[in-house]
Formats: C-alpha cells, structure tokens, sequence
C-alpha cells in the first residue's frame, strides 16, 4: 500500500478502533492525511467522557508516531451540522477533501417484535443518516474538484439477512442504495461511491449471541478475522488505481475478496389478457416458486471457512 494515496484527504468515521482505526493507520502509512473522527462511545451510542487521550486523539498519536499526518475529529455523524463540521475539519487543516470512509457504527439488536422505535431510530441515525450527512457534506467540494471517492461499510446482515438486527440490517441494505444513487449522480464529476461488506472480529461483532452450539462456531470464526484486513481495501478503492471502479459492493473475510451480486429479475411470467389473483395462485407461483430464495442468514451462505 506504500504510497498509494499520497497526498489525499481522507476522513475515516468511527475510526478510534476496530475496523476504522484499521483503515486510518493504513491510509496514513500509505501517504495520506487523515482526519480521524471518534465521538467515543459505547457499542450502545452512550458517550463516555473520561480523563486523558479520546479513543480519536490515541489514534492521531499512533499515526504522529509513524511518521504520518493526522487530526481528531470528535463530532457525530448523525446529525446535518455536525456532520459539515466532520468535513470542515479536513477543509481547515488540509484546504481539501478526496475521500470519506463511513464505517462509524453501533448495534442495538433486538428481536423485531420487541424492538423500540429508540433502537430503530439510534442504529439507523447513524449507519444510515451519518453515511449519507457525511458524503453530502463533502459531495460539493469533491464536485469543484472533479474528483473523490467514497467508501461505505454495509453488511451481509443487510445483503442478505440476519436474526434480531432488522435495524441494522435495514440501515446497511439503505447503506448499498445510497452507494449506488452516489455512484450514480456524481459519475460525471469523477466522483466514485462503492460498499465493503466486512467479515472481521471488532467491538461490534464481539457483541452476536454466542449461546448455541452453531453460534458459537460462528464467533470462533469470526475471531480468525482480524479488523485490520479490511484496510487495503479501502485504501485501494480511495486510490487511484481505483479510478474505474464505483457502484460496486465488495466482501473482505481474512484474505478472501468477494464481489456481492445486486438485485436483478431472476424470471418473469406473462398472462393475456391480464393477470387476476386466482391466475397468479394458479400459473405465476408455480413458476416463480423455483426461484424464491430460502430465509438464509449470512453465515448459511458465507458458509466455508475463511482462509
């Protein structure tokens, strides 16, 4: 990754561990300068104000350490203002934007009968609402420049299904639109939008029940996938060398890359005149029925070991 995106302006959300420090260690070391945005909370979204170093300022020190540029970066995501003021700080320090990495997360799983309209709207205020505040608080600059790249973090719980996540999984499905219609309204500007679906053990998976004998083979899995090897991707899709590359939904397990399908009609069925309700029971089920796809979960599909 040496050097790869010398020069760029890269915010990286929730970049205080996991995954997102991952990603702010690796796009500094390969040459560019990072704001590092943290507002230092809990799984759950509660902030905790303790004495000494932010999670934000601890990672701007390891990168001063190496050798890179940096700076901390503590406003949410989830809200229109200051999510601007994510972006400003960039613009202050650097006097420009080239990429944004929304990976900034939380999980408030719950069973969908007994989730609360509090654990619908937290989970989809930041996954959803802070992806799309952040892009749009840089789309402009990137504009005037003819040029940037955004990277947004979904999931196979959305891509494909989870139990107990129907907000997380709601939010990172909406996650993959919102890529798509980026990719799609800024193509012209030279402006690239593209997904990483991650496979890797951080604070957010350490949380997934782990009380049956399936599950918890799942979670020693899961344990095998370090965080910190979803960074080359991301550093790639932000370079250069990515300049052809946007709409698309890339998986990083371990050192496996995976390309993700997106919907397409899989089969269709035509009826003259027109269809009625007792035709469609009678002639289209039969012949849609083959190509329904079984309540699968992510592990049922993902199912071989990472390598």
């Amino acid at each position: 990754m040496a050097h790869m995106v010398a020069g760029k302006v890269v915010v990286v959300t929730g970049a205080g561990g996991g995954i997102g420090r991952g990603i702010a260690l690796a796009m500094a070391a390969s040459g560019a300068r990072v704001v590092v945005n943290d507002i230092g909370a809990s799984l759950t979204g509660d902030i905790t104000k303790e004495p000494g170093e932010t999670a934000a300022e601890k990672v701007v020190r390891e990168i001063e350490a190496a050798g890179g540029e940096a700076v901390p970066s503590a406003d949410s995501v989830s809200g229109w203002a200051s999510a601007e003021r994510i972006v400003q700080c960039a613009l202050d320090h650097y006097g420009r934007i080239d990429a944004v990495v929304n990976n900034a997360g939380n999980l408030r799983d719950r069973i969908f009968h007994k989730m609360t309209e509090d654990e619908w709207r937290s989970v989809v205020s930041v996954h959803l609402d802070g992806s799309f505040f952040v892009s749009r608080a840089a789309a402009n600059h990137m504009r005037a420049q003819n040029s940037g790249a955004f990277v947004h973090m979904t999931s196979t719980s959305g891509l494909i299904g989870n139990f107990g996540q129907a907000n997380y999984s709601a939010a990172k499905l909406g996650i993959a639109a919102l890529s798509k219609s980026i990719a799609l309204d800024l193509e012209r500007y030279k402006v690239r939008s593209n997904c990483i679906a991650p496979f890797a053990w951080s604070r957010m998976t350490s949380s997934i029940p782990a009380t049956t004998p399936v599950e918890k083979e799942r979670v020693e899995q899961l344990k095998k996938m370090e965080a910190r090897k979803i960074a080359p991707m991301a550093v790639f899709l932000v370079s250069d060398a990515a300049a052809g590359v946007t709409g698309q939904i890339f998986g990083v397990r371990a050192n496996e890359i995976m390309l993700f399908s997106q919907p397409r009609p899989v089969r269709s069925v035509h009826h003259l005149p027109e269809w009625t309700p007792e035709t469609i029971a009678e002639i289209a089920l039969p012949a849609l029925q083959r190509q329904f796809y079984p309540l699968e979960r992510s592990p049922d599909v993902v199912s071989w070991d990472p390598i």
